[in-house]
Parts: C-alpha cells; structure tokens; sequence
C-alpha cells in the first residue's frame, strides 16, 4: 500500500514525477484538476457544480473539492494507493484527507515536496508557455502564482514536517535523475 502526496511550486514537474511515480509504484496519481474535468465531463451531478465556479474562474469550494476527491479515492484503481496532486491545498483539505485515510484505517506514507529555485521556475514555466502558446503566463503572472502557492502552502508544509512525513526533494533537473531522487528519500524514510 502506497499513499503518497506531491507538492511544490508551479512548474517543479509535479505533473511529470506524478505521472512517472504512478508508473514506478502501480499506482494512480490523481490530480483534482483531473477529477475535475472528468467529472464536468461526464456531467455528474458534483461536476455541474464545479462547473459553475470553474466557469466563472473562481476558485472551487474546499467543500465541493472534498466531496470530489472524497468519491474519487473510493474507485477500485485506490484499492491499492495513490498519489495526490494539487490536493491537499489548504488546512481545510487536509482535515479532510485525515478523515478519508482514518475510514480506511490508512495513512499518508510521505509527503514529498518538490523544492526549484524561483528564477529558475520561472524560465521553465515561460519557456512552457511559448511552447503551448499561452500568452497570459506572463513573468508577473507566473511570480504571482509562486506567492500564492507560498502562502497556501507554507502552513501545509509545516503540518505535515511535525508530522514526520515530509521529505524535501529537488524538483530540477533530469526528469529520470529527479524521480531517482524521490525514490531514494522514501527508501531512506522507510528504512529511518
């Protein structure tokens, strides 16, 4: 059983050590930015709903979010693991994942934080948004994001390192040579 959580800034690669982790362990790596499509997608009562904020640019509920992510964690491919993006995003959610975990008498087994240096973060994700065509990740937009991730998650970061969970990787780099690295510090954590 692999319970993991995936957090850093934009544009530390955590979409891209998700997806290799998911390989690498068997597991689904469940990003809320996913569950939300799909269940738009599929027009579920609980999608409509996100739709609306979504639609309008607003950010969606912790409430809403919870519910989404709370149903999402009870398909079959969870039986097993997974690993979380972009949820827990603030200390609400994370009591909420409390709960989920404490339901299945589990636990997180690490909390891994994707650490960049900013300006570096900056050209990656700049460069990202030549390559896609997207005009408004502008240098201040881009900066913006990092102070509110920052200030979203700086307390999360703190919950779950007096916890004993958190283990710091650096995000850049090799894609191959980071998730070695991720690999290494939960080999490292599980022997500790």
């Amino acid at each position: 059983m692999m319970r993991l959580l995936l957090i850093g800034p934009p544009g530390a690669g955590k979409g891209t050590q998700a997806s290799k982790l998911s390989e690498v362990f068997g597991i689904p790596a469940i990003s809320t930015g996913d569950i939300f499509r799909e269940n738009v997608k599929n027009q579920t009562p609980l999608g409509l709903e996100a739709k609306s904020f979504m639609d309008s640019g607003a950010y969606v509920p912790d409430s809403l979010t919870n519910k989404l992510v709370r149903d999402r964690l009870k398909n079959p491919d969870c039986a097993n693991g997974f690993l979380l993006d972009g949820y827990p995003r603030t200390a609400d959610q994370v009591d909420e994942l409390d709960s989920i975990l404490k339901e299945t008498n589990g636990s997180l087994e690490a909390v891994i934080q994707l650490t960049a240096d900013s300006d570096e973060v900056v050209k990656r994700l700049a460069r990202r948004a030549i390559e896609q065509g997207r005009s408004d990740d502008t240098e201040d937009v881009i900066r913006n994001r990092m102070a509110v991730y920052e200030k979203q998650t700086a307390p999360l970061i703190t919950m779950y390192a007096a916890r004993g969970s958190l283990i710091m990787v650096d995000g850049l780099g090799e894609i191959d040579e980071v998730t070695s690295r991720i690999k290494e510090a939960l080999n490292a954590k599980n022997q500790s």
